[in-house]
């Protein structure tokens, strides 16, 4: 039983990539994300239900629109599995993580997050934004979520999320006012937010801590390597959902104990 659904979880999964291809693709160009149905970009035919199914599709298409042959990119059926595989590690969520929510609840209450967390962060990685409307409604669901906890864990994570949002916008405008540019992008503190909403106070300080640790290494082997200019901005979107899930996954007091045994503590 534990298999089948699993199975079903990772089906799901890949559908959700599916759309959240659509929603990658239309959202930055303001185009609705529901009509018209899903067409080539190329010659407009709408896709057969058939050759949208995820991954296994574009195996049979071999990549080719059916209608006008043009190639489809590797990166749909790349998504829906990425999709897929995240859906999974839903499941291995720890006893007690979570942020506070009954253990019962764990593996299903990520589903959502890490499906809003997906296109962010693919958007950022395009565009270098993070569209408003997700980040705002991933912190609408995320205290829905946590009010399954009780109200002192709701109450916590509207807090979180108002001091992560507040405690970035406001390191950036002093950023903006010393360097004369912004550190931060305006939907980085709501991505933040969205964090707060899921994670709490200790929560959300731990994924910003991933986030930044990370960051710091990508960016500064980039400039190393002469692949990001000195002051040309990168995406930082991915690094604060990255610290987002490994925290929902594990908890925060497992990476701060991990931080101070590495600082020798």
């Amino acid at each position: 039983m534990e298999g089948l659904i699993l199975l079903w979880i990772v089906l799901l999964g890949a559908c959700v990539g599916s759309f959240t291809n659509v929603v990658v693709w239309r959202l930055p160009r303001q185009e609705s994300v529901v009509f018209p149905g899903s067409h080539c970009p190329k010659c407009g035919h709408s896709i057969r239900w058939y050759d949208n199914l995820p991954v296994l599709g574009w195996l049979l298409l071999r990549g080719r629109c059916r209608d006008c042959h043009a190639r489809i990119s590797w990166r749909y059926p790349a998504v829906e599995a990425l999709s897929a595989g995240l859906w999974m590690t839903a499941v291995l969520v720890w006893p007690g993580a979570g942020a506070g929510l009954p253990d019962l609840w764990l593996p299903w209450a990520g589903l959502p997050l890490i499906a809003l967390l997906l296109p962010l962060v693919l958007i950022d990685l395009d565009h270098l934004w993070l569209p408003e409307p997700l980040c705002r409604w991933g912190v609408v669901l995320g205290l829905f979520v946590s009010s399954v906890g009780g109200v002192s864990v709701l109450a916590t994570h509207l807090i979180a999320a108002v001091l992560a949002l507040l405690l970035l916008e406001g390191l950036s405008a002093l950023a903006e006012r010393l360097l004369g540019q912004p550190a931060l992008g305006l939907g980085d503190a709501k991505l933040a937010a969205l964090g707060g909403a899921w994670l709490g106070l200790g929560g959300i300080a731990a994924a910003m801590a991933i986030a930044i640790a990370a960051g710091a290494a990508v960016g500064g082997a980039a400039r190393l390597s002469g692949h990001l200019g000195p002051r040309e901005p990168f995406p930082f979107g991915p690094f604060i959902a990255l610290g987002i899930w490994l925290v929902w996954l594990t908890g925060p007091l497992w990476w701060w104990s991990e931080w101070v045994m590495l600082l020798g503590g």
